[in-house]
This record gives C-alpha cells, sequence and structure tokens, in this order.
C-alpha cells in the first residue's frame, strides 16, 4: 500500500478500537472491526477504502512525470487538478497540466485531452532531482480535503467511498451499544475500483452468512441526466435500497421494512445485472451470501469534488445498525 492507503487505513483502525471487540488487518490491507465474535450467525459489512488514483510511470530528462491511472478516470477531470506524490519519504505536491490553450492548434482544441498529453509537476529541476525522491509506481493523489456546502452537502475527492468506510464502521457502533445476536465484522475493504478484490478476500476469510454492501450511486436530480433511464435518486432523500438479480430478496425487504418502521428515509433502484461493485464478490464467495447492497447518492462520481449529503451517511448507519440488531440465529435467507 502507498503511504496514504495506509493512514486511511490507521484511521479506520482508531476510530473502531473504542468498541469493536477486536480489530484486525489482513495480508491485503483490508482492515476488519468485529463485535460480539462467536455467534453462530456472521453478518458482514462492506465499504471499500480505495478510491482513484494514478501511479507514476516514467519521468523524462526535465523532471516531469507521466503516469497511469488506476480506476476509470475521465481524462478532463485531471487536467489542472493539484496533486500528493506519495513517496517513501512522504507526500510532494505537484500539478497535472498540458499545454496551454493559447498553444493548442484548432484541430487539438476540439479532442478530448489524452492521458499521453498530460504530465505532473513538482517542480523539479531534472529527472535527476525527481529520482532522488520518487520512485516509478508511486501513488498520487488529487489533493484531498473536504468542502462543506449549503443544506447538509458536502464535496471531496473520494466520497466513493470513504462515504461506505464511514458507515459500516458507525453502524458498528451503534450496534454495540444495542446489543447483537449476531457476529458483526465492519470492514474496510481495498482495489474495489480496479475489481473488487479485497472484498472477495475479506469475505472469504469471514465467511459470512449474510453481506451488505454499502458505496455510492449516482444521483440524477442534477442537469443532463435522464430520470427515464436512471431512475430518479435525489441528494439528502436517503440511502438507496437495490432490488434486482444480485440482491437477495429477504435482505432486501428486510432492509426496506427496518427503514419504514424506524422512518428512516430511503430511496428504491433496480439493477438487473450484477453490480459494479463490492456486492458483485460478496455475493458469490464461497458457497454463496444473502446479499445486500445500500447505496448512497453522489452527483460528480469519479471527481475531485463528489458531493454528498450527510443526512444520507447518518441514515445509511441507522438502517445498518437496525438490521445488524434485527438479525437472529434460526433466520432463512433462502429465496
Amino acid at each position: 500500500m502507498s503511504g496514504y492507503e495506509q493512514s486511511v487505513q490507521e484511521v479506520v483502525r482508531a476510530y473502531a478500537a473504542p468498541f469493536a471487540d477486536e480489530v484486525t488487518t489482513d495480508v491485503h490491507g483490508n482492515v476488519v472491526a468485529i463485535a460480539n465474535p462467536g455467534s453462530d450467525v456472521r453478518l458482514m459489512f462492506d465499504g471499500h477504502c480505495d478510491q482513484l488514483g494514478l501511479l507514476v510511470s516514467y519521468v523524462d530528462e526535465a523532471g516531469f512525470l507521466y503516469f497511469q491511472t488506476v480506476g476509470g478516470w475521465d481524462p478532463q477531470q485531471l487536467v489542472g487538478q493539484r496533486v500528493s506524490v506519495w513517496t517513501e519519504g512522504g507526500p510532494i505536491s505537484g500539478v497535472i497540466s498540458r499545454k496551454a490553450i493559447h498553444m493548442l492548434s484548432p484541430e487539438e482544441r476540439k479532442v478530448v485531452v489524452d492521458l499521453k498529453d498530460m504530465w505532473i509537476d513538482i517542480g523539479a529541476r531534472d529527472r535527476a532531482e525527481v529520482e532522488s525522491v520518487v520512485r516509478i509506481g508511486d501513488a498520487v493523489t488529487v489533493q484531498l480535503g473536504m468542502q462543506e456546502m449549503r443544506n447538509g452537502l458536502a464535496n471531496a475527492p473520494a466520497m466513493d467511498n470513504r462515504s461506505g468506510v464511514w458507515v459500516v464502521i458507525e453502524a458498528l457502533r451503534r450496534a454495540t451499544e444495542r446489543g447483537l445476536s449476531c457476529s458483526l465484522f465492519a470492514a474496510s475493504t481495498v482495489q474495489e475500483e480496479i475489481g473488487h478484490r479485497g472484498a472477495r478476500t475479506a469475505a472469504y476469510g469471514i465467511d459470512p452468512h449474510v453481506a451488505i454492501a454499502v458505496d455510492v450511486t449516482h444521483a440524477t436530480d442534477c442537469p443532463t441526466i435522464d430520470k427515464r433511464q436512471r431512475g430518479e435518486v435525489t441528494l439528502g432523500g436517503g440511502p438507496v435500497l437495490v432490488r434486482g438479480p444480485n440482491i437477495n430478496p429477504h435482505v432486501g425487504d428486510c432492509l426496506t421494512r427496518l427503514a419504514v418502521a424506524g422512518n428512516i428515509p430511503h430511496q428504491s433502484a433496480a439493477l438487473g445485472r450484477a453490480a459494479p461493485n463490492d456486492s458483485n464478490a460478496l455475493q458469490v464467495t464461497r458457497a454463496g451470501v444473502a446479499t445486500g447492497l445500500v447505496q448512497i447518492p453522489n452527483r460528480y462520481m469519479h471527481s475531485a469534488v463528489e458531493t454528498i449529503s450527510l443526512a444520507d451517511l447518518e441514515h445509511a448507519a441507522e438502517l445498518l445498525a437496525a438490521f445488524a440488531c434485527d438479525l437472529k440465529p434460526g433466520d432463512s435467507f433462502v429465496p
């Protein structure tokens, strides 16, 4: 892991330690907070901690860094971003840039910028200076930090999926205060953005009977989005509860029932295929897991200004805590 990933997982461990019976870290970097271990029923909450990033892949003679992407970046989102290069000696500040608009030909102005035409400038004089502090393969993130907005909204890079990590750990905290019949495993998993890899290995180790993934989903309450195709999903409307073949029907119905009973705002969505998130890997772990999916509405996904409602996080944590406390030995999730 990069220094940045390690710092994220250290925060997760420190937050969970006061109320979890145990906090473990596996060889991949998944951090799992465990409450009430030893029960006959194992429930797993999953929120992936990784975000989109970059990797240094080449340094030219003048000291400019070229990069590969990690995850699904829109190249247009990257031009002009301030970044941190996570080196062995700590983060180094830089900027992503390209040729200035004044120097672009009319043909160049008409096309989307290509990754090969961008670079990272850390202010180095030459390649030798860069190589004294930066290694090929060092991770890069856009500048971090959260900005609060009107009406309880907030934006930051990595709302996908720090939102989910906070929800699953906070849900464990609330559930432990109320009492559990099940064993609850709240996992901060790695590498979702490149194939749900951490969820697959964490779930294999936990071997849950029931699992719920918490991730973001596209809010459709902004211009140019066709709600007929994407559904109606609004910031502040509550977590989105998904129905479809990736979701165990009993888990989905239980989440809806608990939301209604607890007056927890929620929204509904349909997904007719395997989900492009950790619920996909959870469902098919070992002999199969009864899987649910709770999603946080997010505007401007995979950008440096991902925007969510803080109230949606609170309501999602409350719903998951209610689910954990409702789960009893003998509950059947066989369709």
